[in-house]
C-alpha cells in the first residue's frame, strides 16, 4: 500500500486481536480520523484489507496480508478487514504528527 509519512510518530497501539476478539468496528466499514494513519500489522495467519471509495462506495482495493506484513490506511479513508485463517492475529498502530499530541 504505502508508508506513514516522515514526521509522524506512533501515538497508540491496540492489543493483539485474534479471530474471536476482533472488535466489530474493524470488520465493518469505518475510517480513521483526520490526521491519523493506521498501520495494520499481521502477526500470524492472514487477513484481507478492503478499501472503499467512500462510505457507500464499492471496494476499490483488496490487499491480502500474511504474517509479518502491514498495510497503511490513510486519514479519512474508508476501510474494513476480515480474517482469512483461524489462527489470524494482528495489532493496529496509530500515527500522528507530534504537535497534534499536545492538542489531543
Amino acid at each position: 500500500m504505502s508508508f506513514v509519512p516522515k514526521g509522524y510518530v506512533k501515538c497508540q497501539k491496540t492489543q493483539v486481536f485474534a479471530v474471536n476478539s476482533i472488535p466489530a468496528i474493524y470488520r465493518e466499514r469505518h475510517f480513521t480520523r483526520r490526521g491519523v494513519y493506521e498501520q495494520i500489522h499481521v502477526i500470524r495467519g492472514e487477513l484481507m484489507f478492503y478499501g472503499y471509495k467512500d462510505k457507500e462506495g464499492d471496494v476499490e482495493r483488496e490487499v491480502r496480508l500474511k504474517a509479518s506484513e502491514t498495510a497503511i490506511s490513510h486519514p479519512e479513508y474508508w476501510h474494513s478487514i476480515a480474517p482469512l485463517t483461524a489462527d489470524t492475529q494482528f495489532e493496529i498502530h496509530f500515527y500522528i504528527k507530534p504537535e497534534a499530541l499536545n492538542t489531543a
